[in-house]
Formats: structure tokens, C-alpha cells, sequence
């Protein structure tokens, strides 16, 4: 039985991997220690990688964790709020689409 696939079919799924991954960043904590979770010194300054298809580069750096963060993962924009939501509440009284209330209905 033969369970290999095609050199072709092969080499077109790690070309889509490849593109997929290229300009992914990274950030790593500088020191002397071995590289740990993101956790575990976020006070210590961070390098930022991005990886070249081949290998991880270099391309800027932070005072820590929180800073990366906000390079990294930026919030999305808050939508503007339209200037019918700045009116004011509709007060009491009897509108086109209000409920009627229990005294309006006794009422002749």
C-alpha cells in the first residue's frame, strides 16, 4: 500500500504554510535566561521578531510587556456614534407607539 502523497501536492501545502507564516511577529524577553512564557518577567525588555521565511529577524524592541502589547495587538477603533443616539429619552405621555396605561383604559 502506498501512503505517500505527491512531491507537487507536497510542496504546494508548505508553500501556502510558508506564505501564511511569513511576516509573523514575535516578542522575546532579553536576558540571560532561556526564553519563557510572556508572564513570567513583564517588566523585563522585549525584542521583536518577525519571521523572514527562513528565519526570525529582529525588527524592534520594547521597555516591556505591556508596550509590545500595545505594538502587537492593537484595539480595534471604536465606532462613532450616530446623532440620533444623542437624543434625549422619550418622557411620559402617550406617543404613537407607547402602551396605553391602565387609567387611559378605564378612561370613556
Amino acid at each position: 500500500m502506498n501512503d505517500e502523497e505527491p512531491l507537487e501536492e507536497w510542496a504546494r501545502r508548505r508553500e501556502i504554510r510558508r506564505k501564511a507564516a511569513k511576516g509573523r511577529r514575535r516578542f522575546v524577553p532579553l536576558g540571560y535566561s532561556p526564553h519563557r512564557s510572556a508572564h513570567v518577567d513583564p517588566g523585563a525588555p522585549r525584542a521583536i521578531e518577525e519571521w523572514t521565511s527562513i528565519e526570525w529577524a529582529v525588527v524592534g524592541g520594547a521597555k516591556n510587556l505591556a508596550a509590545v502589547k500595545t505594538l502587537l495587538y492593537p484595539r480595534p477603533p471604536r465606532p462613532e456614534k450616530h446623532a440620533e443616539w444623542d437624543r434625549p429619552p422619550l418622557g411620559k405621555g402617550r406617543g404613537r407607539h407607547r402602551k396605553p396605561s391602565p387609567a387611559d383604559e378605564r378612561a370613556p
